[in-house]
């Protein structure tokens, strides 16, 4: 990491925490206000880089001086908007203490004036105002983090002291591997890191040749993220933290939620508590994947439409709706089946608030014209990346094997709900054999009952098969029965008894629930059954653990006030229930797949490069040996074979020049139309993975092929 690089890593938080400070909502009645200043400005430094990349990939000038000027420019407008909302803050608070001097010395001078023009009634003498502060300038200042934690610590009781130090404890951990473990993940080894290395090496954005088309058509938005980090670093040392801040990020706006549905402090905890020993959060959080970073932006995106369900909403709430769906659909576009509805949500209740305040037609179309912003906002965010898709494709979702993998090709009714079924099957999954073969044959055997195929194309991902083993802590897979049903539980009773669950923001609740639920439907009516289907599922499932925080909460709530003996024996399985939620979490960061801190694997014993190969240990000295052999022969331009669901990164690592340059690779084969591969004539060496007949296909006559397992070279003659 270069010297100049480390301050610039920390941009980004500087640039939240100045945020924050300026972003602050006016509105003292605004619920949870710092969490929704921190909110407010996670989207705006989001919409930063993202447009930062956008725009210097447009200039051709992803390099580290662009980007370095860039951030010292938002970092001084942070800085400025902050003071700006300093100063004014300050001075309205002095004007508040001086008003309050007055009204004491009118008060002791004339106090008969003053009941009868200040008092409730006309005539009745005012009740005596309050003792002024010794400071009023600092009085009317809200206390400080650190005083509010401190009360916070106070006032809380052990259950509660207990879920904040678990949650705490977790992140502390996850921050610990994120920062020690080198990227893994697999998908980031095929497409998520090569597409930022070639941006690098580029330095600009357009599509290039590649035989990997996940690399090109896959939304980037993670990756954007992740380019500002490699820029800086000259590495991927930080990688991790872009999932590991998601996660936090995924914590705050969620509790927002359950604060704006009526939960209290415990209920808050609850759902942090829920959510972050949730084995799929934990995992992700220290990851190179996408799905916690979706999770956050949609979760950005629900509580800011939640505030427009009791008051109208201005245009900061609209530009943060907008920068919310945005990054959503740029980071994945899955997110938007939830997006969509809490969209639909905001406008109804806009459209609602509209009529019973009389404003009559011209308030409607302020929420018409509010819906256009928000839609041209996001269409700012997405718009260039979608435009590069539709000009190489012909169309905005990519070519038709993206369209065709993914996307459920049949909607009729019961193939929708043989979905549906397996998608809760591999989402519920435990490590209770009996029970998965039991679940299964029912399910398949129920499908073909009704003429359908288990196994369909139109309906599966690929060349999978139905059922698989979810159970197992591993980042891609792991399943989340208990979290699962907390939270189908807590949905049900917030459609059912939402008076139950939070007695003064019912309705609000109830809609939410609607959402949620309508989230999961389309989910389940949208997207194939896969494999690694739990992780897609995340996004909903951080919507849907607000409402298990806020049932847990009533029923811990009822059993104290002395409720009858069945909702004691529910309250004490619910704390089993947590006990056991705990495990799971602990168990996740400690054992977790590929990433752990103990036994095999493990962040302390394991070597940099041995680390990076957990998926597939022995393929990292396969790689080593033939990137030796081409490095030795002094090639310059090395020519890349490889099939779709090939390691790509290893070569960026292996290959790059003494002084950390990016190599020249160059795709010998391409599944662009318009991109074609270059001639393996015109290449110093050839590096390949995976097939040796589709590399010596490619590999001109007379040249040298060695093959070693997985992974081959080919040099000219006479290298």
């Amino acid at each position: 990491m270069s010297a100049l690089g480390y301050p610039l890593a920390l941009a980004p938080v500087a640039a939240i925490g100045l945020l924050a400070v300026a972003l602050r909502p006016v509105a003292p009645a605004a619920v949870a206000r710092r969490r929704l200043a921190l909110v407010r400005a996670a989207l705006v430094t989001g919409t930063f880089a993202v447009l930062t990349v956008e725009l210097l990939g447009a200039l051709r000038l992803l390099t580290l001086p662009a980007f370095a000027a860039a951030w010292l420019a938002f970092l001084a407008a942070a800085a400025v908007a902050a003071g700006r909302r300093r100063r004014r803050d300050a001075a309205h608070g002095g004007l508040r203490a001086a008003a309050h001097r007055t009204v004491e010395v009118v008060a002791a001078r004339e106090p008969a004036l003053v009941g009868a023009t200040t008092g409730p009634t006309a005539g009745t003498p005012a009740p005596a105002p309050p003792p002024p502060a010794a400071d009023p300038g600092v009085a009317s200042r809200p206390a400080g983090w650190s005083t509010r934690l401190a009360h916070a610590w106070r006032t809380a009781g052990r259950g509660e002291r207990l879920l904040a130090g678990t949650v705490g404890g977790l992140l502390l951990v996850e921050l610990l591997i994120a920062l020690l473990a080198e990227p893994n993940n697999f998908d980031s080894q095929t497409y998520h890191l090569p597409k930022v290395e070639h941006w690098v090496a580029r330095g600009g954005l357009d599509f290039w040749p590649t035989a990997i088309h996940r690399q090109v058509t896959i939304p980037p938005g993670a990756e954007y993220l992740l380019l500002h980090l490699r820029l800086f670093t000259g590495g991927d040392a930080l990688h991790n933290l872009v999932q590991w801040a998601a996660g936090v990020g995924v914590l705050l706006a969620a509790t927002r939620i359950t604060a704006q549905l009526g939960g209290g402090r415990r209920a808050q905890l609850l759902t942090a508590f829920v959510l972050a020993t949730t084995p799929m959060v934990a995992l992700q959080a220290t990851s190179t994947q996408t799905d916690l970073v979706c999770a956050a932006w949609v979760a950005c995106a629900a509580t800011v439409a939640l505030d427009g369900l009791r008051r109208r909403a201005g245009v900061g709430a609209m530009l943060a709706l907008g920068a919310a769906t945005g990054l959503t659909a740029l980071t994945k576009t899955s997110g938007l089946v939830a997006v969509g509805p809490l969209l639909l949500l905001w406008g109804l209740a806009q459209l609602r608030l509209a009529r019973a305040g009389g404003s009559g037609s011209r308030q409607v179309r302020r929420t018409i014209a509010g819906s256009a912003l928000i839609l041209l906002v996001a269409v700012v965010v997405v718009g260039p990346f979608l435009a590069r898709v539709t000009a190489e494709f012909g169309h905005p979702l990519g070519p038709p094997r993206l369209r065709e993998s993914i996307p459920m090709e049949r909607h009729d009714p019961p193939s929708l709900v043989v979905n549906a079924l397996r998608i809760a099957h591999t989402a519920f999954d435990t490590p209770l054999a009996p029970l998965r073969r039991a679940g299964a044959g029912a399910i398949v055997g129920g499908a073909e009952l009704i003429g359908v195929d288990p196994q369909d194309r139109a309906t599966t991902f690929g060349r999978e098969r139905f059922p698989v083993p979810s159970w197992y802590p591993d980042e891609d897979r792991v399943a989340f029965p208990l979290v699962g049903a907390l939270a189908a539980i807590g949905a049900a009773y917030a459609l059912a008894r939402p008076g139950r669950i939070s007695p003064t923001r019912a309705g609000s609740l109830r809609a939410y629930a609607v959402v949620v639920v309508a989230a999961a439907l389309l989910h389940t009516a949208m997207i194939k059954w896969q494999p690694w289907g739990n992780r897609l599922l995340l996004y909903a499932l951080t919507l849907a653990v607000p409402l298990a925080g806020l049932w847990l909460d009533a029923l811990f709530r009822r059993r104290a006030a002395g409720a009858g003996g069945r909702r004691s024996v529910a309250a004490g399985l619910a704390v089993s229930v947590l006990a056991t939620c705990a495990l799971a979490g602990v168990l996740a960061v400690s054992y977790g797949f590929p990433r752990r801190l103990v036994g095999a694997g493990s962040v302390f014993t394991t070597s940099e490069w041995d680390t990076r190969f957990l998926r597939r240990p022995q393929w990292a000295e396969e790689f080593r040996w033939a990137a030796d052999a081409v490095r030795a022969t002094n090639a310059r331009r090395i020519g890349l074979v490889q099939q779709n669901d090939n390691w790509e990164y290893p070569w960026w690592l292996l290959l790059r020049d003494a002084d950390g340059s990016p190599p020249q690779l160059l795709a010998l084969q391409s599944v662009l139309p318009g991109r074609p591969p270059a001639d393996p004539a015109s290449v110093d060496a050839i590096v390949c993975t995976g097939s040796r007949p589709a590399c010596t296909a490619l590999v001109p006559a007379g040249w040298r092929v060695q093959f070693r397992g997985y992974v081959g070279y080919a040099l000219p003659p006479g290298r």
